[in-house]
C-alpha cells in the first residue's frame, strides 16, 4: 500500500516537472524566434512585442476554443435532454439549439480574428515605432 502511494507522488512529481518544461519551451520559443526580427538593432523591444504577441494570440485562441467547446457541449446535452423528454418539440429545440450554437461558434471566430491581428497585423509595433 506504502510502496503504491509513492508510486503515485513520484508520477505526480514527474508529470509536474514535465508540464513545466513544456511550459517554459512553450513560453520561451516566441522569443527566440522572434529575436531575429529584431535585426542587428541592440534594443530587443520589438522581439519582446512579438514574442508576447504570439503568446497573447495563442492564448486568446486556446482559451477562446475551450470556453466555445464547453458551451456547445453544454448546450447539446440541454437539446438532447429536451427531445428526449419531449420528442414532439424536436422541431422548435432543434431550430433554438442551431441558433445558439451559431451564436457560440460566432465567439470562437471572435477569438480567431483577435489571434490572426496580433500575430500579422500586430497594433502594438505601431506604438514602438516598429
Amino acid at each position: 500500500m506504502i510502496n503504491l502511494s509513492l508510486r503515485r507522488i513520484k508520477m505526480k512529481k514527474s508529470f509536474f516537472y514535465t508540464m513545466m518544461v513544456m511550459l517554459l519551451v512553450v513560453f520561451c520559443a516566441p522569443f527566440a524566434y522572434a529575436a531575429p526580427e529584431a535585426g542587428a538593432a541592440v534594443d530587443y523591444t520589438k522581439a519582446i512585442v512579438i514574442g508576447l504577441s504570439v503568446i497573447a494570440a495563442g492564448l486568446a485562441i486556446g482559451l477562446g476554443t475551450i470556453g466555445t467547446g464547453l458551451g456547445m457541449g453544454n448546450g447539446l446535452n440541454g437539446a438532447t435532454n429536451a427531445v428526449g423528454r419531449n420528442p414532439e418539440a424536436q422541431g422548435k429545440v432543434l431550430l433554438t439549439m442551431i441558433v445558439g450554437l451559431a451564436m457560440i461558434e460566432s465567439l470562437a471566430i471572435y477569438a480567431l480574428v483577435v489571434s490572426m491581428i496580433l500575430l500579422f497585423v500586430n497594433p502594438f509595433l505601431k506604438v514602438i515605432g516598429g
